[in-house]
């Protein structure tokens, strides 16, 4: 970005044909309103106002909203951004997103910051992009559900894509979303499953795992090897990020050196299903906030997000699991993936993870939800369908038998994650005496189970019985 000083004020010229002069807030055309040497353009711009690219400011108890290229063209597509302490990264994201094959009158941007402590708040005049923006700072910091709500609220398109504040896109990304649902409707589309990670900064409190990764990665190219050698000698006179990624790597895809691909949920069974997913009897886990894509209207029948879900985890599958109880169907296109920008692990996270899924169980206490217990257990998603299809069809055949046996496998499948939640061993997770009827019916008809071809829920039901 270049820096013109014309006589006693600084104005910031930008790559999208606008430019930005402090003293009033605004952006003008370029081209059109430079100050000739000896001429007064002040009363030539008040009178063109219908040129001028103001921010519009709106201000209530819990968030101020501002909004940049505030037109009235019909918005298509509304990308939906939480952030939160995450400066340097949502600025090569925002810029990413500048660079789409969508037309740039049909999306908008929302980035609702959720209080953050760095300089998040400085992006709203640090940057200028060809697409509506609309920049929501929380004035207190109240979770990813909440702000997601608050993006949801003051969105405009008829297609709603969530994606992670430090999300970078390629330039087919909007377009490879919103075909898909030009063709249908009530769908989720997903490019979460095919999940790239990319470092773009190096940051001093990566643990060590994470640099050693990153060090691997940089000895692919020349030029992040230096970087990252000038890092190293450096390294204990700043605390700050130290980047690696520019916009011209992003313009050359150079960036992509730096990348990884990590396809934890398809390698643990989803591939099998195909793009749609077909047959597979949890799909609600594709609905991953950090790169998804609904109709607005379906989640106006749905719900939002359950905003009692604070901190990370489960909230995007809760309202996933609502929206296939809806009828959506589930998509994933490889097309849509976007580059997770890598930053140190929160400690809390964890933690976080199991309250969060807590809720979902107490919530929704139902076999196809209760059944992601077995990940505890490090049972790939495979396993959790085919224990649940077993499940079903032995309800299905034999209605009035295995209740004893049923009832337990519920209850130890929620007791897993509600001794999670509360920090407790995980054992015991039905307790009965010795010689009890339940107990003795309980055993009887697990020794049936193999005989009769249910493997599966066999295999599950023991690995968690004698905990």
């Amino acid at each position: 970005m270049n820096i013109i000083k014309k006589k006693e004020r600084m104005i910031k010229i930008d790559f999208y044909g606008h430019y930005y002069n402090p003293q009033n807030g605004k952006y003008y055309k370029k081209g059109k309103y430079y100050r000739k040497k000896g001429e007064n353009n002040q009363n030539k711009l008040r009178e063109t106002k219908s040129e001028i690219n103001q921010v519009h400011n709106l201000d209530n108890s819990l968030y101020k909203m501002s909004i940049k290229n505030n037109h009235n063209h019909p918005i298509k597509v509304s990308i939906i951004m939480p952030t939160y302490n995450k400066y340097n990264q949502i600025s090569l994201s925002l810029y990413g997103l500048s660079k789409q094959t969508f037309s740039d009158s049909d999306y908008e941007v929302i980035l609702v910051d959720d209080a953050s402590s760095d300089k998040t708040r400085d992006i709203l005049k640090e940057i200028d992009v060809p697409f509506k923006f609309k920049y929501i700072r929380m004035k207190k910091n109240k979770g990813r559900s909440f702000v997601r709500n608050i993006g949801i609220k003051h969105s405009e398109g008829d297609v709603l894509i969530f994606l992670d504040g430090e999300m970078l896109v390629t330039p087919h990304f909007i377009q490879n979303h919103y075909k898909h649902h030009l063709q249908e409707t009530n769908l989720v589309v997903t490019g979460a499953m095919h999940y790239e990670g990319v470092y773009t900064f190096i940051m001093p409190d990566y643990n060590e795992d994470q640099f050693a990764h990153l060090k691997d990665l940089v000895r692919k190219d020349p030029k992040y090897m230096e970087i990252y050698e000038s890092y190293e000698r450096t390294r204990h006179k700043s605390k700050k990020p130290y980047p690696l990624v520019t916009i011209e790597d992003i313009d050359t895809e150079r960036f992509q050196s730096l990348s990884f691909s990590n396809r934890y949920f398809l390698n643990s069974g989803l591939k099998h299903f195909g793009e749609r997913l077909k047959g597979f009897t949890l799909p609600y886990i594709a609905f991953l906030s950090g790169n998804v894509s609904v109709r607005k209207e379906e989640l106006n029948k749905s719900g939002y997000f359950d905003e009692t879900f604070v901190g990370y985890g489960a909230e995007d599958w809760e309202i996933g699991y609502r929206l296939y109880k809806n009828g959506a169907q589930f998509v994933l296109d490889p097309s849509t993936v976007a580059y997770h920008q890598e930053h140190p692990i929160s400690k809390k996270k964890l933690k976080e993870q199991w309250g969060n899924h807590y809720r979902f169980v107490k919530k929704h206490p139902n076999i196809d939800v209760l059944i992601l217990s077995l990940e505890w257990k490090e049972l790939s998603f495979m396993h959790m369908h085919q224990t649940l299809v077993e499940y079903n069809a032995l309800d299905e055949r034999f209605p009035n038998e295995y209740n004893e046996l049923k009832k337990a496998f519920r209850t130890m499948l929620f007791r897993i994650i509600e001794c999670l939640n509360n920090e407790q061993p995980v054992t015991e997770l039905y307790k009965l005496p010795g010689g009890s009827e339940e107990r003795l019916k309980i055993h009887q008809q697990f020794e049936t189970l193999r005989p009769r071809g249910f493997d599966y829920l066999a295999s599950s039901f023991e690995q968690i019985y004698h905990l």
